[in-house]
């Protein structure tokens, strides 16, 4: 009763959020065109804009919006899923849906873990001094960023929230930790872009009389950043840790198993 309560207020909730996965397509086309493209190469700030575009708001809003629920692909029918997101009666009448039936039986944090790695090494690289310099000099690079980013960035999502027929193999804690640890990554970028005495990057193309100052254009950028990861992973965050304490009598007792049933299987453990 309470699964398909949940499952219910799920599918309400999520009705007519398919604009969500046009936002998203708009969102990515817009910055890889112009104007978006070449202020670019003249503003810091832009230029992050589009990165958090690729990296975060782009895969949040197609993950959001459920794409998968077409005829030829999955089922028009959500499956009930109880609270943990353990499949009851999955269908398996599209493609979409048997994959996500495969997936769902190799339950586990090993993907989740993995998939937060692969987004702090990409950010980490794609804001790096050289590379950015690359996309300022060779803007048709961004459509390269833009691959890689979104492309790492809807696995993850898909780990974080639920877009039916996926759920989330992870449990609500690690979710909570991962999103988390994404959202401090972006912060941690722009607060030392911001701390530091010197520009990261010198090949911002200026006009002679520059609408934003090289300071003012630096600290919009730290707070631009700022402002897109929160506004993306703070949700999840908050979403995951309500239900968590809703779902479980004593969550302090649950944590304390969960961290003694990981070190007794490892870190990678797989759930039963």
């Amino acid at each position: 009763m309470i699964a398909d309560g949940f499952t219910r207020t799920l599918r309400r909730g999520r009705r007519g959020w398919g604009i969500l996965t046009l936002l998203g397509l708009g969102l990515w086309l817009i910055v890889l065109v112009p104007p978006i493209i070449s202020w670019t190469g003249g503003y810091e700030f832009v230029q992050a804009g589009q990165f958090c575009a690729f990296a975060v708001a782009v895969p949040c809003l197609l993950v959001l919006g459920d794409p998968w629920r077409r005829p030829t692909l999955a089922s028009t029918e959500a499956a009930p899923y109880d609270l943990e997101g353990a499949a009851l009666t999955p269908p398996a009448t599209g493609l979409i849906d048997r994959l996500a039936q495969r997936a769902s039986a190799r339950r586990g944090h090993a993907r989740v873990v993995t998939l937060l790695i692969v987004f702090i090494a990409q950010v980490i690289v794609w804001r790096s001094t050289p590379v950015v310099d690359a996309l300022v000099r060779s803007p048709w690079l961004s459509v390269v960023e833009s691959l890689c980013l979104v492309g790492a960035g809807v696995p993850l999502w898909l780990e974080l929230v639920e877009s039916p027929p996926f759920r989330p193999r992870a449990t609500r804690p690690y979710r909570i930790g991962v999103a988390a640890i994404a959202m401090w990554t972006v912060w941690v970028i722009a607060y030392l872009m911001a701390m530091s005495p010197n520009p990261w990057y010198r090949t911002f193309h200026r006009a002679t009389r520059p609408v934003l100052s090289l300071a003012a254009d630096q600290q919009l950028t730290t707070g631009l950043m700022w402002l897109i990861a929160a506004v993306a992973f703070m949700p999840v965050v908050f979403w995951n840790l309500n239900q968590w304490l809703k779902s479980e009598d004593d969550p302090d007792e649950e944590l304390y198993q969960l961290v003694r049933r990981d070190r007794a299987r490892g870190f990678f453990g797989t759930n039963s």
